[in-house]
């Protein structure tokens, strides 16, 4: 599950930079949830042939987060967004208490 979590949140990154045929396959297994057999009847492709583009499609996924962490850069800028939040949150709180005394 959390491969598949991952490799979702790399293909909201990345998936401008596959092919409209790659972009299909990976969604109908990975979004639709068909089988490889279904998606290969679908296409009047191999079930092998599906299941290579699919995999494919997956190291591709893996080699641009490699080389250029947008992903990687996504996950720290939205913690970084969180703990401002709660800095803020916190400053808040302080000066509604202060308020108080």
């Amino acid at each position: 599950m959390k491969e598949v979590l991952y490799y979702n949140a790399l293909y909201d990154c990345y998936q401008s930079l596959l092919t409209e045929k790659q972009r299909a396959y990976y969604e109908s297994y990975y979004f639709y949830n068909l089988s490889f057999g279904e998606i290969a009847f679908n296409e009047n492709k191999s079930r092998n042939a599906i299941y290579k583009q699919v995999k494919d499609v997956c190291k591709k996924l893996e080699d641009y987060e490699q080389k250029l962490h947008l992903y990687k850069l996504k996950r720290e800028l939205s913690t970084l967004k969180e703990d401002i939040k709660e800095k803020n949150i916190q400053q808040r709180l302080t000066k509604i208490i202060e308020e108080l005394d």
